[in-house]
């Protein structure tokens, strides 16, 4: 006879098999690895958008991709005449960690606006490319606003701006257009690695090199905006998703790393 530690033995072991024997697809789910949305070849994914022009018109070759990074230049053009543009990713998303490596370079643009010098960003939340105006200046969007040092002074990255938009910080309305980070400045042509977590229509954290510079939440439409206020429904101003783009300010910029890892709710 089977004495009864043999049998409990016998209980135990069948019982791991069973465990081990789960699919993983049963087990808690668990936050996405990180996904490139630039595949370091081409602009497969995104589409570009310039003021004046039609959605999809890649005016003078602005945003192009050379020695695998994404290029915001500006070579071809004679003058920038606020041609502002922004090169959109053709997904929405909610919950996520966005990854951006960036880089300014060169000079800017002859025409540019003095306060766009090493100026770029990341538009989150966007409104859908396909509803902007022929000449809008920028989409309804919070942006992740990119700055670079001018050799003097201090001029933090990572900040916040929000065009057609409002946030809560520091548990109140700010309906100013932008608010600095505590980053520190960064001067010359060096890479930075800018992260920013969105939770919905929570909070938003950005991060520059691992650091946290800047947290708010709540975004939300100014409804006292003409292109925002056409996107409000049922009376609606929370921004709980949106699209992704990358900025053109008329100062040279490179983008090397576009990487996402989608949350759970």
């Amino acid at each position: 006879m089977i004495s009864v530690c043999k049998c409990l033995a016998i209980l135990f072991a069948s019982a791991l098999l069973l465990v081990a024997a789960v699919p993983l697809s049963a087990e808690e789910p668990k936050d996405k690895e990180w996904v490139k949305l630039f595949n370091g070849k081409n602009l497969d994914g995104w589409t570009p958008k310039i003021k004046g022009y039609e959605l999809g018109d890649n005016h003078a070759d602005t945003f192009r991709v050379e020695d695998g990074v994404i290029k915001v230049a500006y070579d071809k053009y004679k003058d920038f005449e606020g041609k502002f543009g922004h090169l959109f990713y053709k997904e929405k998303f909610s919950h996520y960690r966005l990854k951006v490596e960036y880089r300014f370079v060169g000079e800017q643009c002859k025409g540019g606006p003095a306060w766009a010098t090493r100026n770029s960003g990341v538009m989150l939340h966007s409104q859908d490319p396909k509803s902007m105006r022929k000449d809008q200046d920028f989409p309804v969007s919070i942006e992740a606003q990119f700055l670079g040092g001018l050799g003097k002074g201090n001029r933090p990255t990572c900040n916040m701006c929000s065009p057609g938009t409002h946030i809560v910080l520091n548990g109140k309305l700010f309906t100013t257009h932008c608010t600095n980070s505590k980053s520190k400045t960064f001067a010359g042509d060096v890479w930075v690695t800018a992260e920013i977590e969105v939770n919905g229509g929570g909070t938003v954290k950005h991060f520059v090199n691992g650091e946290l510079v800047l947290e708010y939440e709540k975004p939300q439409l100014d409804a006292k905006d003409a292109d925002a206020k056409k996107l409000i429904k049922d009376g609606k101003v929370l921004l709980e998703e949106g699209y992704i783009a990358l900025q053109a300010e008329s100062h040279p910029v490179e983008f090397r790393t576009v990487e996402i890892k989608v949350r759970k709710k």
